[in-house]
């Protein structure tokens, strides 16, 4: 024997019927949304309230609430509805405010930089009776939304000096011979140093490590000597020369620059500041230039 009918009919719209689905079967919707479709769709099969809200493990009250919302509004009745959520407390003059402070130097109002924070800006509000009261979170979303953080600070060393017109000249030459567009017989050389690792011997062996203990490693240390690495790249070629040496004198620098001369076959230099000119063949030291 069949039970009771349904209280409340629903008859889906054929297009309604597909979104239904799709929404239940989706998992980016938001689960209320999904909740109601389910009971919607259950409805529309004829299935009684209370079977409904057993399925879907809720009150009768709330499935009825659903199936008479869509009777009434078709599917804009379960979708949500946008909300205005909580008024604005401070008006968008504050906001100007903040930004205004935040784009000061701290010093100006007699604050140091390293007190520089959404507190200080807070009290700095309310201080210049802007506000009677804002709170420090405040203060930090609506700097966040601005991309601001006054707080933060970089060391960067400004020119003691300016730069002259034979300062520019060096540069261009320089930059020449990086861009220029070279002749067969010439090539870019630009020669440096690597750092030097020194190896270094413990006059005890390390022990390991025990219970409560953690590994002992022994202060005192043998030299055995470094090796230092002195090459030139090719800026057209990718083409390295480079040769390691005991020390790294003037005496050292001059016999690698020999020694890469040998890779180019080349007879004779003279000097042209800030580079070594070699013919055919251009030399450039970063520290120099």
């Amino acid at each position: 024997m069949s039970g009771p009918a349904p209280s409340i009919r629903i008859k889906l719209h054929p297009e309604d019927g597909q979104k239904l689905q799709r929404i239940v079967r989706s998992w980016k919707k938001a689960h209320g949304c999904v909740f109601r479709a389910t009971i919607i769709l259950l409805l529309s099969f004829g299935i009684s309230i209370s079977q409904v809200s057993y399925r879907t493990n809720t009150q009768r009250n709330t499935v009825r609430k659903w199936g008479k919302r869509y009777a009434l509004n078709g599917l804009d009745g379960i979708l949500d509805s946008p909300r205005p959520g909580r008024p604005p407390t401070f008006s968008p003059d504050v906001a100007m405010h903040i930004i205004k402070i935040a784009c000061e130097m701290p010093h100006l109002r007699g604050r140091s930089l390293s007190q520089w924070d959404c507190n200080e800006i807070a009290r700095e509000l309310v201080r210049s009776g802007i506000v009677s009261s804002i709170s420090a979170e405040t203060v930090r979303r609506i700097l966040n939304y601005q991309k601001l953080k006054p707080w933060r600070h970089h060391m960067w060393l400004s020119p003691k000096d300016k730069r002259d017109e034979a300062f520019c000249l060096q540069v261009e030459e320089i930059m020449d011979l990086y861009f220029r567009t070279l002749n067969p017989w010439e090539c870019v050389l630009c020669t440096d140093e690597k750092t030097s690792i020194q190896a270094r011997k413990r006059l005890v062996e390390p022990i390991a490590a025990s219970k409560e203990k953690p590994v002992l490693v022994e202060h005192e240390y043998e030299r055995k000597g470094a090796l230092n690495l002195l090459a030139a790249f090719d800026t057209r070629s990718g083409q390295v020369y480079g040769k390691c040496y005991n020390r790294k004198r003037q005496v050292e620098f001059t016999i690698n620059i020999s020694y890469c001369r040998s890779f180019r076959n080349i007879s004779y230099m003279r000097n042209v500041a800030p580079s070594i000119l070699f013919p055919l063949t251009f030399w450039i030291f970063p520290e120099l230039s």
